[in-house]
């Protein structure tokens, strides 16, 4: 009885049924207008269009089992020893950062204006690094290592990335003045949006929403963002805004003549959560112990991925200019 318990406890929770038990006990669905009510509204719509995507996919016979296996097993291992970290977090970045913020901006349309951009730049600030700095690159791999695009790949994530995310972009938009209320409606929509944007071709063979593709992140940039395609890497960093993508540089559409590959730019075992979770955490640790000297191991650490101390690097950049330098 206590095994079915958990199982039902853990299928409520995943489809974000609770909170919906929660109010229809309590019978007090104006708690639905609030902010957590908001949150509750969204909570149920992404498994289930997860659910949608994998029943029609296999009714076409569009699915594969590598392209569901290693995101949903990774999800069950980071409910097991990290659900807790991010509101951890969050509430000590308010904390922390709270206090010396010049302004504050609160929950009216101005301030979700200027929040939204702010933390556009924070999100932005956070996914650049997760590209760009090895280490932080090994918490944010796993994300990218499944070989298709699909809502499953929302849960591929190792479960220190989400801390280290939400300590970025929490103490950004704490200084920059969003006020937490403010900075928990923004989470709670830039969590369904971000969560949206992985529907693969299953339910949106084109990804790009029609005009909503000329001002927001689409399904569409996202899988250029994901793609191991050269001259797509390190593109498409934003959220919902693409903002600071056209600002930097960082923005792309897809190309007709360029088929999206998914994954990493090594082969992932396939059907291995060990390797998609700690794989680049093996192949940095052998990079740093073969290398000479401290400072040499040291910028294994913070260089980007493909830096190498012998001056062969094999990173995004270099690739990116050598195919550009050969007009393909």
């Amino acid at each position: 009885m206590l095994v079915l318990d958990w199982i039902r406890h853990q299928l409520a929770d995943f489809f974000g049924l609770g909170a919906w038990l929660d109010v229809i006990a309590s019978g007090n669905y104006r708690s639905l207008l609030t902010v957590d009510g908001f949150g509750r509204l969204l909570g149920p719509i992404i498994p289930l269009l997860l659910v949608f995507e994998l029943v029609r996919g296999v009714i076409l016979r569009r699915t594969r089992r590598e392209d569901y296996q290693v995101p949903l097993l990774v999800m069950v291992l980071n409910r097991f020893i990290g659900s807790f970290l991010t509101i951890a977090m969050v509430g000590f970045c308010i904390g922390l950062f709270n206090r010396f913020a010049p302004f504050q901006a609160g929950l009216t349309w101005y301030g979700l204006i200027y929040g939204y951009v702010v933390w556009e730049l924070a999100h932005f600030v956070y996914h650049f690094l997760a590209h760009k700095v090895r280490l932080l690159w090994c918490l944010h791999s796993t994300h990218h290592a499944p070989m298709a695009m699909n809502l499953s790949v929302n849960y591929a994530h190792i479960f220190l990335e989400g801390p280290y995310a939400d300590f970025v972009r929490t103490s950004i938009c704490m200084l920059l003045g969003v006020s937490p209320p403010l900075l928990i409606l923004i989470m709670i929509i830039d969590s369904f949006w971000g969560q949206l944007i992985h529907l693969g071709e299953n339910v949106l063979p084109k990804g790009k929403l029609g005009p909503l593709h000329r001002v927001l992140l689409t399904p569409s940039h996202h899988r250029v963002h994901h793609a191991r395609n050269v001259l797509y890497m390190d593109t498409n960093f934003c959220n919902l805004l693409p903002i600071w993508d056209r600002v930097f540089g960082t923005y792309m559409d897809a190309r007709d003549d360029i088929r999206i590959e998914y994954g990493i730019t090594r082969p992932v075992k396939r059907y291995s959560v060990l390797d998609a979770y700690l794989g680049e955490f093996w192949l940095l640790g052998r990079d740093v112990w073969r290398a000479p000297g401290l400072h040499n191991k040291l910028l294994y650490l913070i260089m980007p991925p493909g830096w190498s101390h012998d001056g062969d690097h094999h990173t995004a950049k270099v690739a990116k200019a050598a195919l550009l330098a050969r007009g393909e």
